[in-house]
C-alpha cells in the first residue's frame, strides 16, 4: 500500500511538473480583431500552422477581441514581457516616426504594390525601427484599405467631411490628416468605438471593410464612403519575452508569420470584394469618393511628413518606385 502510495504521488507531482512546463510554454498572441475579422483570421492560421510544427514544445493561444487591452495596452505588456506575441496597426505610428510612412494618404496603389514594399522597405526600415524601441517586427499582415463611415451624409470630397466627428485609431499622422480635410478626429480604441457611435458621441470613424462589418459598425452607421484614403500593414511583434523562447520555437514562430503574409493578402481581398454588397443589403448607403479630389488635397500632409520624420522623403520615393512601372 505504501509502494502504491508513493508511486500515485510521484505521478502527481509528474503531472504537475509537466503542466507547468506546458503553461510556461504558451505563447499568448492579443490581437482587437473581433469574431470574422480578418485579425481573427489570421491569428487563428497562424496559431493552427505554428502548432504544428511545434509539436507540443510551445503552443500559441490567440487572444482576440481587446480581451487582453488596446493596442496600446498590449504594446506596454509586450515591453513588460507579460505578452508574448501582438498584432497592432496604425498605433505603430507612435512607437517610431518611420512607421507613420502607412500614415500616408493614398500611398499604396494595391496588394502587389504592399508586397514589394514589405520586401525592400519595411523589412529592412521598420523593422530596425522596432528593433531600437525594444521590440521585434517577425512578419508583416494585412489590416487593409480603409473606409469612411457616418451618420451626416456620404463623403464624395474632403469637404464633405467638414465639422464631422471621426473616430480614429492612436496615431499623430491620421488625426492631422482628417483635420487638413475639415473633420474633427478623435483618437479612440477600436473596442471602445461602437458605443461612440451608438450614442452619437462620434458621427463616423475610418477603417477597413472587414473591421467595419465584424465590429458591426454597420448596424450603427447610415453612410459607408468607399475612399480607399488609407493601406495599413499590421505587424506581427514581439517583445522582451522573445529571447527568452528557445531558438528553434522563435525559428518557426519566424518561419509561419512570413507564411501566413501571403493568406493575409489574400483573405483581405476576399473580404473586400465580398463585403460591400453585403453591408448594402444590410441598409447602408454606399458610394465611391472622389479619389482625386482627395489626392489633390493631401500635398500638406506629405510635405509635413517630409519635413518633420528624419528619412522621410526618402521613404516616399522608395514607395513611389515599386509602384507599377
Amino acid at each position: 500500500m505504501k509502494i502504491l502510495k508513493t508511486a500515485l504521488l510521484a505521478s502527481v507531482f509528474a503531472l504537475g511538473v509537466s503542466a507547468a512546463q506546458a503553461a510556461e510554454t504558451q505563447i499568448k498572441f492579443g490581437h482587437v480583431g473581433g469574431p470574422g475579422s480578418l485579425f481573427e483570421k489570421s491569428v487563428n492560421e497562424f496559431a493552427r500552422i505554428a502548432n504544428a510544427k511545434l509539436e507540443g514544445k510551445a503552443e500559441v493561444i490567440p487572444f482576440g477581441s481587446s480581451q487582453l487591452g488596446s493596442d496600446a495596452q498590449m504594446l506596454n505588456k509586450l515591453k513588460l514581457g507579460t505578452l508574448d506575441l501582438a498584432l497592432p496597426s496604425s498605433v505603430m505610428s507612435s512607437v517610431s516616426p518611420e512607421f507613420s510612412v502607412f500614415e500616408m494618404p493614398y500611398l499604396i496603389e494595391d496588394r502587389g504594390h504592399m508586397e514589394r514594399v514589405r520586401d525592400e522597405l519595411v523589412r529592412d526600415v521598420l523593422y530596425q525601427a522596432a528593433e531600437g524601441k525594444g521590440y521585434r517586427v517577425i512578419g508583416v499582415w494585412e489590416n487593409g484599405f480603409r473606409q469612411i463611415t457616418n451618420n451626416v451624409r456620404p463623403i464624395v470630397v474632403p469637404a464633405d467631411l467638414d465639422g464631422i466627428k471621426l473616430r480614429t485609431p492612436n496615431g499623430v499622422w491620421r488625426v492631422e490628416m482628417f483635420k487638413s480635410y475639415g473633420a474633427s478626429p478623435a483618437p479612440m480604441a477600436l473596442s471602445e468605438a461602437f458605443v461612440a457611435l451608438q450614442t452619437g458621441a462620434m458621427d463616423g470613424q475610418e477603417n477597413p471593410l472587414v473591421q467595419i462589418y465584424s465590429q458591426r459598425f454597420h448596424e450603427v452607421q447610415d453612410y459607408l464612403s468607399i475612399t480607399n484614403h488609407v493601406y495599413t500593414p499590421a505587424y506581427v511583434l514581439a517583445g522582451a519575452r522573445w529571447s527568452r523562447l528557445p531558438e528553434d520555437v522563435r525559428n518557426v514562430l519566424i518561419e509561419t508569420a512570413q507564411e501566413v503574409e501571403a493568406f493575409a493578402l489574400a483573405q483581405g481581398e476576399m473580404l473586400d470584394n465580398s463585403l460591400v454588397e453585403k453591408m448594402k443589403s444590410e441598409g447602408m448607403q454606399i458610394n465611391n469618393a472622389d479619389q482625386k479630389a482627395f489626392v489633390a488635397g493631401s500635398d500638406t500632409i506629405y510635405k509635413k511628413f517630409a519635413d518633420e520624420v528624419e528619412g522621410g522623403q526618402e521613404m516616399l520615393d522608395k514607395v513611389s518606385q515599386l509602384r507599377k512601372q
